[in-house]
């Protein structure tokens, strides 16, 4: 296997693989956006966690998606830092 995108590209190919991908986009959406937050601020999950008042675990699980977090956590997180969090329904 050449690269995690041919990988991808592979599994999406099953329907039932595509069809849970595509139910989950909205999670990956928000896990993806926190992590180019910590990253882009230079933030180990370490310090995101103490800044959030949680455990780095806790951190590595919500940017693994092995968990699904309360709109709470979210905001704790978010907050920890400094964006701002807006849910919409539409």
């Amino acid at each position: 296997m050449s690269n995690y995108k041919d990988f991808k590209k592979r599994l999406l190919k099953d329907k039932e693989v595509k069809k849970a991908y595509k139910n989950l986009g909205p999670e990956f959406a928000v896990v993806k956006m926190l992590i180019d937050n910590r990253l882009k601020q230079g933030l180990t999950q370490k310090e995101l966690a103490k800044r959030a008042h949680t455990k780095q675990p806790v951190i590595s699980r919500l940017e693994r998606g092995d968990f699904s977090p309360s709109l709470e956590f979210l905001y704790r997180i978010t907050h920890a830092l400094g964006a701002k969090m807006e849910v919409s329904i539409s």
